[in-house]
Parts: C-alpha cells; structure tokens; sequence
C-alpha cells in the first residue's frame, strides 16, 4: 500500500482475512454491528477509542446483510470507500453513498462454486433425511427409518435467480438427471439457460417444481417473494431451499407452512433475523438449518480476500475499482 488507511470493519472477519489485510498495511478497527444498530449513527458512539476510529476513517468494511446506511456514512466525515466482503450489498444504501461521493465495492463470483455445491448439499439433505438418520442410527435406530425417501434424479428443479450462482446450481442438478426451469424478470437466452424453461411467474414455477431454490439478490425487489401463495403452490411434496437472503422468504408463512405440511420441507443457509433463527424452525424435523455458510470455503475465502485488497489498492492509486457497484465523480480519495 502506498498509505496507511483506516478501515472501520463492521463484520466477524476471519484470521486469514485480517492477517492479510494488516500485512498489506490496512489499519483495522472493528465497531459492533449490533452497536451499530442501536444508534441511529456511528457518531453515538461512547468509546473513544471507536469516536476517534469513526472520524478518521476513510474505509468501511461490511457486507450485505450488516450494509451500511445513509445515517452513517454521514456520521464518517473522511469516508471514501465502502467495500462489502462477498458479492452481496442490499443493505448499503449505494444511492447515499453516490451523492456524497462515495465508492462502494463489492466481491463477485468469488463464492459462487461453493455456494452451489451447497445448495446441492442442502437438497439432499432435506429430501433423503440425512440430519434425522444420521441422529436415528447414532441412537441405534435401524428398520424403523428405512422408509423410502424422494431423491434428485428425475425430480423437476425451480431456480429464482440465474445469475453466476443460480447456473451453476442448474448445472450441477442437471448432472443428477433432474429437469431444469427458472424465474428472472426477463429470459436469459446465454449459455446453457436456453434449453430451461423460463417462468414470469413465480408461483407457477414453484406449481411445476418438486425442488424450489432461491438464489436471487435480497432487498427491496425480493422482499418476501416466497410467500403463503408460492408456499400453497409447493404443495405438499416439495422442498424449498434458500441459500440467497432470509428476506426472500416470508418465516411466517414458512413456518406455517412445514407445520400444516403444505410443504415437505425446506433447507434453509439464511434467515429473515440471522443470526437468530426463529425457534419453530429450530424444532421442526423437516427442516434442514446452516449458519448462512454457505459461500464459506477455504478458496472462496481467499478469492475474496484478494478482490477486497484489489478493490483497496485500486482506490488508494485513483485506480478504477476493481468490482465497482456505483460510479462517482469527483470522489474523496486523499492525495
């Protein structure tokens, strides 16, 4: 680094991470999102250590789900970059950030692998069992849990969202002989989607699936797209599975529906209140609950690490990003 810039960090970072950062020559203070969430700004904060850290500096590390908001970029008077770890940024208002003059950054398609394979992982789960055998023959249960269970081959799959993440679930369901439909506002005609049938509707996609797997953007577009409807037209045979963002999902009506058997059951990597998870679906047998780990692999960590140090170095060298989300003019960079 040609500085030594100051990185408010709002996020669990991991070990390898923060070495990394601090080797590059980041300065790292960390503030507690849940502080953070209390006030309505980072300025309210009492400690001086954390008042001192919020006026001098000029980076902000979070993600999607923590985000960061008009309130408190407002609160950062040297802020110049917002930079989400991971691909997600539906909680950072990049519309404030723009008209202040702030660049915001984000990860892309540096988890996407992972986070497929984990979806996979989540469906044969939730169908076959896996968590409830496991637990029966650990306590010596044998003949009693032999029942048939549903498998992937031959069942019908429905992706909401095609993006990086929702093809390569796709693909890796295909190579299980299921067949493939999909829901994105408009058709994508790219690659291997032109032989999936797309859907406007997602109702009618979750109509015709047996597996229903959100891989969409959370925010305000797909806010409780998963709803007591969509549930209904599951029915009772099929499986929901969630590895985009918890907002996607009406919990309510989920829970509503595992419990009224409207669905088979669901397999869930994000939650509406992560990282509390509601304790019905901590209690239900047909449910299947990871702690929004899905994206969390040694190389997709490390692909992270490098895009995030890339996007800083960039910025500190009046470099374009390397992931932009937003454009600014005339932004704040120190000379």
């Amino acid at each position: 680094m040609n500085d030594a810039p100051l990185m408010l960090n709002l996020i669990a970072l991991a070990p390898q991470a923060r070495a990394q950062l601090l080797a590059a020559g980041v300065r790292l203070h960390d503030v507690n999102p849940r502080a953070l969430a209390a006030s309505s700004a980072l300025a309210h904060a009492t400690d001086a250590a954390d008042r001192a850290a919020i006026a001098s500096a000029r980076l902000v590390l979070t993600n999607g789900t923590t985000g960061l908001t008009a309130a408190q970029m407002q609160a950062l008077p040297q802020l110049e970059l917002v930079c989400a770890f991971g691909a997600g940024f539906e909680n950072i208002d990049v519309t404030a950030a723009t008209e202040r003059g702030i660049a915001v950054a984000h990860a892309p398609n540096t988890n996407g692998e992972t986070v497929a394979d984990h979806a996979l992982a989540l469906m044969l789960a939730v169908s076959r069992g896996l968590v409830t055998l496991d637990r029966a023959v650990k306590a010596g249960g044998w003949e009693s849990h032999r029942a048939p269970r549903p498998t992937l081959n031959g069942a019908r799959l429905g992706v909401v969202g095609l993006g990086n993440i929702g093809q390569a679930i796709a693909l890796r369901a295909a190579g299980f002989g299921m067949s493939i439909s999909y829901h994105t506002r408009t058709p994508r005609t790219d690659g291997p989607s032109h032989a999936w049938q797309h859907y406007a509707n997602v109702s009618e996609l979750a109509r015709d699936s047996d597996f229903l797997v959100l891989a969409c953007p959370g925010g305000p577009a797909t806010h409780h797209l998963v709803s007591t409807e969509v549930l209904a037209q599951l029915g009772p045979k099929g499986f929901l599975v969630n590895v985009a963002r918890g907002s996607v999902v009406d919990t309510v009506a989920l829970i509503e529906a595992l419990c009224d058997g409207v669905i088979a059951g669901a397999a869930l990597d994000v939650y509406e209140t992560e990282p509390e998870v509601p304790s019905a679906l901590r209690m239900l047998e047909n449910v299947v609950l990871t702690p929004h780990i899905s994206g969390r692999s040694p190389a997709a960590l490390q692909a992270q690490i490098d895009v995030l140090l890339a996007n800083v170095r960039a910025h500190l060298s009046r470099l374009p990003l390397f992931a932009a989300v937003n454009t600014v003019r005339g932004n704040r960079t120190s000379g």
